[in-house]
């Protein structure tokens, strides 16, 4: 799995850099919601953006190898 192209690794990168920024949203947003329906939805969404970002991580590691 660690023969990517470059065009992937530069992809992937992308990938992680917005991944990252929907986490800081949605941890963010969290903190800031009065309805407990929706801080329930950013909870999730911050948790299942957690494991993808740190799946991202991973493949990336594997690249630098």
């Amino acid at each position: 799995m660690n023969d990517y192209g470059l065009h992937e690794t530069l992809e992937l990168h992308e990938l992680l850099t917005f991944k990252n920024l929907c986490l800081t949203k949605s941890s963010t947003m969290t903190g800031l919601v009065q309805d407990e329906e929706l801080k329930s939805i950013l909870e999730q969404d911050a948790q299942k953006t957690k494991q993808q970002v740190a799946r991202l991580q991973e493949l990336l590691s594997v690249r630098g190898e």
